[in-house]
């Protein structure tokens, strides 16, 4: 069988393996050159991260005003509603942005921040994620996005800033929570769009931090919306993710006894708390998509390749395993890098025939 990169990483998603274990990166963090193209050439898929639906606020007018300053573009944008009036100011960075200002800054922003969150509309819009299907062929996997989860959209979204948030835990837990209840229903909105969307695979979220978020928060704010979700995209057939790039060991049991079926962007250690054997051990009915860590970039290609080779020794099985790029590289290391990651991830299959049979 002459596999390509999206069977590759589809058989994986299975928990299952192809000939190699997939290698995978978000499709902004490749740009288009002669590098790229012969990594995909040997493996790599690209993902491609659309969102299935739009927003529409009939009640809110928001109007955007670009500004540079010392060569860096500025974007303020400003809501007016029929009880009030918040502003943002953020910094385009790539696929990212840098957030100067959020849109709370004071008590007196909980009323309008309220009424935005639901006056919210949604409505599918496929027809991106079909043409970009199309476009990408068997060298991209197109991934849905659910948004952030409720409580994580005021920790780390356009709402608050993550220290406003924590003082208004302790100081406006209740103000908070309503907020929280309305993005609860807000969410609930979006879950059958995106169960019936043309991707197989969908993200809620992410980039939880146990350092903010508790455990015991974690299991009462964040996983009953992951379950709700899962249950609504297992009914069409889909698979559901969470970006969990940080320190997970005090989640992980939590995660566990979850309705996700993969745990995207894990970074294994020394970059967390975490191996991938203690992932494995963790999680062992849920596939793993990782991120590289981050610090190995840095290494030597030969060194690389063999932690790449270590790495997957942890798993103890290729099943169900994908190794991904979902950060930011080092400008002068990516092209190097991901040629040694590809090479160990070569090696691994080469040195274990018996496991990819």
């Amino acid at each position: 069988m002459n596999w390509t990169p999206r069977q590759r990483v589809e058989t994986a998603l299975r928990g299952e393996h192809g000939p190699v274990v997939p290698f995978t990166m978000y499709e902004q963090l490749a740009p288009q050159c002669e590098t790229e193209r012969h990594l995909r050439n040997r493996g790599m898929c690209l993902v491609r991260r659309l969102s299935p639906y739009r927003q529409i606020s009939p009640n809110v007018k928001a109007h955007a005003i670009t500004t540079y300053e010392n060569g860096k573009q500025l974007v303020r944008t400003i809501f007016e509603t029929p009880v009030g009036t918040v502003e943002s100011r953020h910094q385009p960075a790539g696929f990212t942005s840098w957030h100067h200002e959020r849109l709370f800054k004071s008590p007196d922003d909980y009323k309008t921040l309220r009424f935005m969150i639901a006056d919210a509309r949604f409505e599918p819009n496929y027809a991106a994620m079909v043409a970009a299907d199309r476009e990408g062929g068997a060298d991209v996997i197109v991934r849905a996005s659910i948004g952030a989860e409720p409580l994580q959209e005021l920790v780390s979204g356009r709402y608050m800033k993550t220290e406003t948030f924590c003082i208004e835990w302790m100081e406006n837990r209740d103000e908070v929570l309503k907020l929280y209840d309305l993005l609860v229903e807000q969410r609930r909105k979006v879950y059958d769009i995106v169960a019936q969307c043309p991707a197989l695979i969908a993200n809620y979220g992410g980039n939880v931090s146990p350092e903010i978020i508790s455990p015991a928060n974690f299991a009462e704010y964040y996983i009953p919306n992951y379950n709700e979700a899962a249950e609504a995209l297992h009914r069409h057939g889909k698979m559901i993710g969470v970006h969990f790039d940080a320190n997970c060991k005090l989640f992980a049991k939590a995660i566990a006894d979850s309705g996700l079926d993969y745990v995207e962007a894990f970074t294994p250690a020394p970059d967390t708390d975490m191996s991938l054997a203690d992932a494995r051990a963790a999680w062992p009915d849920k596939v793993l998509w990782l991120n590289y860590p981050s610090s190995l970039h840095l290494k030597s290609d030969e060194e690389v390749t063999r932690a790449t080779v270590e790495l997957l020794d942890e798993a103890g099985t290729p099943d169900g395993v994908i190794m991904g790029i979902t950060e930011n590289m080092p400008p002068n290391r990516w092209r190097d890098s991901c040629s040694a990651i590809v090479s160990g991830l070569e090696r691994h299959a080469e040195l274990n025939p018996q496991m990819y049979a």
